[in-house]
């Protein structure tokens, strides 16, 4: 046999040897995964549509006396002059380099004021950790309140008081931590 003649052959008998090992791969291949379908959400969307809501909204803003404010929940609802939120965390800073932060499980907008409730964490940067029932923060001005009771860890020791306010000194730059009401003092020197 000449070498034309077996050039010819293998070009037909290749590309056949090619389809069948294709084919092969086919008809033995595995059946179909039914994990990798792609997932869809089990949400009622009737309910959706009769209650709005947002999920993770953020919203960041300046007082009129420069307190900066950022709030992050993971879900918000709209309501009559205000909303809802829930799982929200606002963190406030003030001019003069006065930070806190608060955690609440759910918080309410009304009035130009966010009332957190359900357990409230503040932290300030200062050092002072606050639990409180409820606080109210304004977003006008540079005022964060709790009228319904607080527990304090400063850095000298333990407070508790029936009300607290963190607002600026009057004239000055400083801002104030203010407790009245039942004042109790701890001091661990």
């Amino acid at each position: 046999m000449n070498r034309t003649r077996v050039v010819r052959w293998l070009r037909v008998l290749l590309p056949l040897a090619a389809l069948a090992m294709l084919s092969t791969l086919f008809l033995f291949s595995r059946g179909g995964d039914s994990e990798s379908q792609i997932p869809y959400a089990d949400v009622d969307a009737q309910a959706m549509a009769r209650d709005p809501r947002l999920v993770s909204p953020e919203y960041a803003g300046v007082t009129d006396d420069g307190a900066q404010l950022t709030l992050r929940a993971t879900e918000a609802m709209p309501g009559q002059g205000g909303g809802q939120a829930q799982d929200l965390r606002l963190d406030w800073q003030r001019p003069d380099g006065l930070r806190a932060d608060l955690t609440a499980p759910q918080a309410g907008l009304a009035d130009g004021a966010i009332r957190l409730d359900g357990g409230v964490r503040m932290t300030t940067s200062t050092g002072w950790t606050l639990d409180a029932a409820s606080i109210d923060a304004a977003t006008d001005r540079s005022r964060i309140a709790a009228d319904e009771g607080v527990k304090a860890e400063a850095p000298f020791g333990t407070l508790s008081a029936r009300r607290m306010e963190l607002a600026p000194a009057p004239g000055e730059d400083a801002s104030i931590l203010n407790f009245s009401g039942d004042v109790r003092l701890i001091y661990q020197p």
